[in-house]
């Protein structure tokens, strides 16, 4: 049995600092810079990837927040049959907001977005 693509990434560039509220999270600063952010859909993943792509959408996930700002561009999607947590622990960078879009984690990820660094 072939796996199958379970999990993705979104390559997203911030072109200003941005001052983001989300949920639970609250209110944080987010840099200038390259960002990943590391997502999974057991079902129907490429519908969650164009609904991620969408600009009219009402916010769910934490992701949805960032993508809304205007400083925000995803600029590749990359696709992967790696497990999400583990997709995310090889991104590198580091945790800009504790928490965020690993509200779900078992693995002590921290956040599923990770800040790569400036332009």
């Amino acid at each position: 049995m072939s796996e199958t693509l379970q999990s993705y990434q979104l390559h997203i560039e911030l072109a200003r600092r941005a001052r983001i509220e989300v949920g639970r999270l609250g209110r944080f600063t987010l840099e200038a810079g390259r960002y990943v952010y590391t997502g999974s859909a057991r079902r129907g993943l490429e519908a969650r990837i164009r609904r991620h792509l969408s600009a009219n959408k009402k916010p769910h996930w934490h992701i949805d927040y960032l993508l809304a700002h205007p400083a925000a561009q995803v600029v590749a999607v990359r696709r992967s049959r790696t497990g999400e947590c583990r997709l995310n622990q090889r991104a590198g960078g580091s945790v800009p907001v504790h928490g965020f879009g690993a509200s779900d984690c078992r693995a002590g990820c921290g956040s599923h977005l990770r800040y790569l660094g400036g332009l």
